[in-house]
């Protein structure tokens, strides 16, 4: 039985496509936030995942106790330092193709700067913002008459869409492979936006 703790502030939706992808494989999870009242705690309940409130310094006595064999940064709101990053492996997914449009508002900021392609990015966490090695990446193209909503829509589609497939490919120590991610969809090879 593998074990993978997913660490989020926020609403939760790409936790919840993880649970809903690995409720078949032998995976154990735990969800933990920094904040009390946040809607991924809400979710893990709803969903029956084991959850806690973890605050921010906490991390290090919790992860020094607490075996996984993968920490799934699911929209975690600050920096861990160091000294917890080397308590475990930890991923974390980001809404741009790094290294362009690192940090927050990364949708936003694509979008305005005019780019035609941008995309999602499952990385390593390290110190550096945004900075550890690339696990997989996906793009998104941005037409002339694509609307903010619709892009931002078509992110956050592939991120719950993604993340998942990466992350059951790490523990299973599979390569990741985008036929898996093309052949998830409605079945059209990747061929709608249903797909990505």
């Amino acid at each position: 039985m593998k074990k993978i703790a997913v660490l989020g502030s926020g609403d939760g939706a790409n936790f919840e496509a993880v649970v809903k992808y690995l409720k078949d494989k032998a995976v154990e999870i735990t969800c933990l936030s920094d904040n009390l009242n946040s809607d991924i705690l809400v979710r893990a309940k709803n969903l029956g995942v084991k959850y806690q409130y973890l605050p921010f310094e906490e991390n290090p006595s919790y992860f020094g106790t607490h075996n996984f064999d993968l920490i799934v940064l699911s929209g975690y709101s600050q920096s861990l330092p160091p000294e917890v990053l080397n308590l475990g492996k930890f991923i974390n997914i980001h809404p741009s193709l790094l290294p362009a449009f690192k940090g927050k508002d990364a949708i936003q900021r694509a979008f305005y700067a005019g780019v035609k392609v941008s995309g999602v990015t499952v990385h390593h966490v390290t110190s550096e913002l945004d900075g550890g090695k690339i696990i997989a990446q996906y793009p998104v193209l941005i037409g002339n008459l694509t609307h903010f909503d619709e892009f931002e829509a078509e992110i956050h589609s592939l991120e719950q869409k993604l993340y998942p497939i990466v992350i059951a490919s790490i523990l299973e120590d599979k390569v990741f492979d985008f036929s898996d991610l093309l052949n998830s969809g409605c079945g059209c090879a990747g061929g709608c936006s249903e797909c990505h």
